[in-house]
């Protein structure tokens, strides 16, 4: 185990809930609201369907979603464990204020993975799960509102260099509508380093006449990890 950071081969199919999205991404109803929601790399993040069923419009999109639904819940299933495993020995490393506990934090895991499988087992889910990987999106210009990823870019730094993470960029502007936002969270990689080329990607950002900042991201957790990118078109 590496004295500072996650240790972590190939990318982790995680899930999160609803509320951990609220907090992360500082979102409210407001947001959300605004039109339609595509989460990035959402894994077995049960955000969409629990946005769905509030009265939103959300879609997921992940690579493994090409995949037959047994695989995809199977590799969660085991993801929760790996990851649970790994942070007993990080536990002092980590703010718990959030979770409360190890345990409380596997349990919000499995909730979320139940949350999702039941979703994706309805007969239109579909049209809510898409198989798709950045830096290409099978979606057209302009689409989204709101455009989230999660636990992706920055994160996997070592296994993805700065010209994937300028193209993801310009993917996820790319179907953003005029007046969206996009929020990428967090802003640190497995290690707990922050992104290097966070600063030469926010000048390309600004570049292209979108808004690129750093906000508050309120879900204390992973060390150092208090804000999220937020893109403005």
């Amino acid at each position: 185990m590496a004295a500072r950071g996650y240790e972590q081969v190939g990318v982790a199919m995680t899930c999160r809930g609803y509320d951990e999205y609220l907090r992360m991404f500082d979102l409210n109803e407001k947001v959300l609201s605004d039109g339609e929601v595509l989460d990035v790399a959402a894994g077995g993040s049960s955000f969409t369907a629990e946005a769905n069923a509030r009265g939103f419009s959300a879609i997921a999109a992940d690579p493994r979603y090409n995949l037959e639904l047994a695989q995809w819940i199977m590799e969660a299933e085991r993801e929760i464990e790996t990851s649970t495993a790994k942070l007993v020995k990080l536990a002092d490393s980590f703010d718990w204020s959030y979770y409360g506990s190890i345990d409380r934090h596997r349990d919000g895991r499995k909730e979320s993975l139940a949350r999702f499988e039941a979703d994706v087992m309805k007969g239109d889910a579909g049209d809510r799960y898409i198989g798709a990987s950045l830096p290409e999106l099978p979606f057209e210009d302009n689409r989204f509102s709101l455009v989230l990823c999660s636990h992706f870019l920055f994160l996997y730094a070592d296994q993805f260099g700065y010209d994937f993470h300028k193209e993801s960029v310009n993917e996820l502007m790319r179907v953003c509508r005029p007046g969206g936002q996009i929020r990428i969270y967090p802003l640190l990689s497995l290690s707990w380093e922050p992104y290097s080329g966070l600063a030469a990607l926010m000048e390309h950002i600004e570049g292209t006449g979108a808004r690129a900042e750093l906000r508050s991201s309120h879900l204390p957790f992973i060390p150092g990890s208090g804000y999220m990118l937020g893109i403005s078109l």
